[in-house]
This record gives structure tokens, C-alpha cells and sequence, in this order.
């Protein structure tokens, strides 16, 4: 679907005019043992030239964010196969953020802060670039919805303030799942485009965006199902047309070689940190490959992902009616599309279904959906559709977006202030607190937020 020839590119400046405005809201500091396995990564390379953490690790425990005997017993005990600490993040975010890290290190040193890798420019500094990456996630989602259903600024706005993305942009933005959002996105945006013609050149930057995807999260990898099956159903489909298969065999080629060569970092550091190119075996200790709690991620009050983000289950009704829709105001396209991101939806469901840790306790929301971040938003676009453009319909979904929506700011007003079980949802005494006590206390939340951000750290935990 083509935008307005009258209007180019507003639904983008729109976007990026309310990212200026937030900025603000970006909390610089690492804290989480996430967080700081992606930081060590960064600085350990930056500074030591290295894949020993341990001063990165005791850095992070002696200042007390993450001063706890689990820490302590996973990160300063635990080694590799190697007889390295373990670091069980990938090295993606840690390419992404160099870039500001390297800023960062400018400005310490401009400022006469300790140009040490730890100060807070080099805190900052990344804290900022997940949240410009969160950015460019939303920005190619925006054109990733208006390839399959058209312009709708709104679904983009919905997921970007409705689903823990915005947690991961502004409150938490040492976790990798921002960098996640727009590796994926940046992922799916180049199929959508390569896939118009398959070219060699096409596949070769789709290989280096999908290797990309893998280093930021190894489970964002399956999100590669969907061009490989779509690769290979073009190649069928084409076979009867001369030097089809010579052609196809040049693009695959490509786009393989492209994936491996721009994967090779990754693969270097498994083979530093743990003696082989691969995860530690420890990670293979915390898979179930049945997928025992696939119906638990997404129901469980434990951080369920439909009770954490009930506008998921909007979105996902939304590409159940695009795969089946015969519209005429639709691309063609978009109904085969729509079946692809719902298989990319069940293959998301069940890895996080295999991980004995599906809870993700103490964190905000099913956090590891966060790459589904394009999908939500196609699949929110097409629900309007759904609903039609009676007076009536359109306000009604309207209401339902707006609820959804304030429903994940409800929660992560009342995670911020330690007012819920960080465990589990009580979706009724949550309810109360998100719709009845929060709209009066919003104003002076936000404006505590904003100017005593810290007033909320250390804050005693129900």
C-alpha cells in the first residue's frame, strides 16, 4: 500500500518527534544480571581485550545493584568449559551499542569523568542506544505494517506504549530486548523487500540482518523460518523458467555464506569463552525441547504473556483474520504473509516454552516476546480493519486499544513502585490499581519519575 503523495514519511516524523520528547524518560543505569552480562561483554573487549569478567562482575556486586549470593555463586563461581566465568548473553547488543559506547568514552574524557568503561557516560551511552534502537524497531515496523495492511500510525503507537517494549527502552534499557525489537524488525523489513525479486545482493543483506538477529538473542533466529520457507517456495514455484534453479542456487548460496561470514564474530567469542563455537552446556541444562510450558507462557498468571499483554491477544486475532481475509483494499500478499508470521508466532511460543526459567520472575512482563514487536503492530492494523469504519466499530476498538494500553502502564506503575507480586499477577487487585488508583496518582508518578528517579530504587518489595 502506497502512503499519500500529499503526506510523505508523516507517520515516521511523528514517531520520532515523540521519541525526542521522551528521551528524558531514559534511565541510565545497569542493575540486573542481564544487563550486565551485555555490559561485560562491551567493556571486557573495549578495555581488556578480553573474555574474563570478573572485574566487570565485581564492579557491578561491590555497587550493589546486583549484591545478592545468587549473583555471586552464578557469575563469580561458575566456569566455563574453558575455566572462564560464564556470560551466557550473546554479543549482539554489545556490537550495537560500540558505536555510543565509543561516544560515551569521548565524553568521559571530555568531562573529566573516569574514562574507566564504568563511569556514567559509558553508562549512558547505551542506556540511550537501546532506546534509539527501539526506535528504528518501530520506525521499520511502521513499514513493515504499511507493506502487508497500510498506513496505521496508531497500531505502531499501541505496541510501542502498550507491550513491554517501552519498558525496555526507558526503565530498562540494559536488557538486550530493545536491541532485540529492532534486529528482528530490521530482519523481517529486508525479506519483505528481497523478497520481491530473490537476488543474490538481496539474500546477501538478508543473511547479514539474520545473523544479526541470532547474535542479539539466539532464539530470534527462528524468526528465519520465514524467508527460508518463503525462499524455497519461490524457488518451487519458479522452476519451470529457464536458469530458474542456477539462480536460485547463486541466492541461497549467497545469503548462506553472508549469514556465516557476518555470524563469525559470535562464533569467535563461544570458542574464547567456552572452548567451542557454542553456548556453554549450561544453557543446554535450562531446555526442555518438549516444550512443557507452552500453553503456561502465555496463560500463567506467572508472567503469561496474554495476561501481562492482553493487546497481544488483539494482535495475534488480528493476523488470524489477515490470513483468511479476502479483501480487495488488501495487497495479495498479505493473507500468505499473515500465515508465516503466525507460524514465527508458535515458534516463539514454544522456545519460550522449552526454558525451565519461562517465568522470567522479578522481571517486567513475558519479556521475551519483545521481538514479536512487528507482528503485534501488523496484527493490530489488520483488527481495525476487521472492526470496519462504522462510527460505532471504530470507537469500540478504539476503547480496546486504549485499555490494553493503559493496562501495561498500570503495571509497570505499580511494578516501579514495588505495589504488585513481581512473581505472578492477582489481575483483580492489579485491575483496581491500574483503572481506579492509578488515574489520580499518574500526574505525580510521572513528575517523581522524571525529577527523583532514584526515589524509586531500593523501594521495600512485596
Amino acid at each position: 500500500m502506497r502512503r499519500r503523495s500529499g503526506r510523505p514519511h508523516a507517520p515516521a516524523w511523528i514517531l520520532l518527534a515523540i521519541f525526542v520528547v521522551s528521551l528524558p524518560a531514559v534511565t541510565t543505569r545497569i542493575y540486573a544480571s542481564d544487563e550486565i552480562e551485555y555490559y561485560a561483554w562491551l567493556r571486557s573487549v573495549a578495555f581488556d581485550r578480553d573474555v574474563n569478567f570478573q572485574n566487570e562482575y565485581l564492579h557491578f556486586y561491590d555497587a550493589g545493584g546486583a549484591r545478592d549470593a545468587g549473583f555471586h555463586e552464578t557469575f563469580l563461581e561458575t566456569r566455563t568449559e574453558a575455566g572462564h566465568l560464564v556470560n551466557f548473553a550473546p554479543i549482539g547488543s554489545a556490537l550495537l551499542w560500540a558505536p555510543f559506547f565509543a561516544v560515551g568514552h569521548l565524553v568521559a574524557i571530555a568531562t573529566g569523568a573516569p574514562a574507566d568503561g564504568f563511569s556514567h557516560p559509558y553508562i549512558a551511552s547505551i542506556a540511550y542506544a537501546s532506546a534509539v534502537y527501539g526506535l528504528f524497531a518501530l520506525l521499520l515496523t511502521l513499514a513493515i505494517v504499511r507493506r502487508l495492511v497500510g498506513d496505521d500510525l496508531r497500531a505502531t503507537l499501541v505496541v510501542w506504549l502498550g507491550t513491554p517494549l517501552v519498558f525496555y527502552m526507558y526503565v530498562a534499557p540494559g536488557f538486550a530486548h530493545a536491541t532485540s525489537a529492532f534486529a528482528v524488525s530490521l530482519c523481517l523489513w529486508c525479506w519483505l523487500r528481497v523478497r520481491r525479486t530473490w537476488t543474490p545482493a538481496g539474500a546477501i543483506a538478508l543473511g547479514a540482518a539474520g545473523a544479526l538477529m541470532a547474535m542479539v538473542r539466539e532464539q530470534d533466529a527462528l524468526f528465519a523460518v520465514a524467508p527460508a520457507i518463503d525462499f524455497l517456495w519461490w524457488a518451487w514455484r519458479m522452476r519451470g523458467q529457464a536458469g530458474h534453479w542456477r539462480r536460485a542456487a547463486a541466492t541461497g548460496i549467497a545469503g548462506a555464506v553472508a549469514w556465516l561470514a557476518a555470524y563469525t564474530p559470535q562464533l569467535a567469542a563461544y570458542h574464547a569463552l567456552n572452548g567451542h563455537f557454542g553456548p556453554t552446556h549450561l544453557v543446554a541444562r535450562k531446555m526442555t525441547w518438549s516444550s512443557p510450558h507452552f500453553f503456561q507462557v502465555l496463560l500463567s498468571p506467572e508472567h503469561g504473556f496474554f495476561i501481562w499483554t492482553p493487546l497481544a491477544v488483539v494482535a495475534l486475532a488480528g493476523l488470524g483474520w489477515l490470513a483468511v481475509a479476502r479483501r480487495q483494499d488488501l495487497p495479495p500478499e498479505s493473507r500468505y504473509l499473515a500465515v508465516l508470521a503466525l507460524l514465527l508466532v508458535a515458534l516463539q511460543v514454544y522456545i519460550n516454552g522449552c526454558v525451565e526459567s519461562w517465568t522470567v520472575a522479578g522481571s517486567f512482563g513475558q519479556r521475551r516476546f519483545v521481538a514479536l514487536t512487528p507482528l503485534l503492530a501488523v496484527g493490530l492494523a489488520a483488527m481495525s480493519r476487521a472492526w470496519g469504519s462504522k462510527p460505532f466499530a471504530r470507537v469500540g476498538y478504539t476503547l480496546v486499544l486504549v485499555g490494553g494500553l493503559w493496562w501495561n502502564l498500570g503495571l509497570m506503575a505499580q511494578f516501579g513502585l514495588h505495589t504488585m507480586d513481581r512473581q505472578r499477577l492477582t489481575p483483580m487487585a492489579n485491575a483496581r490499581a491500574t483503572f481506579i488508583d492509578l488515574p489520580i496518582r499518574a500526574p505525580a508518578l510521572v513528575w517523581r519519575y522524571l525529577t527523583d528517579r532514584s526515589s524509586f530504587y531500593g523501594l521495600p518489595r512485596r
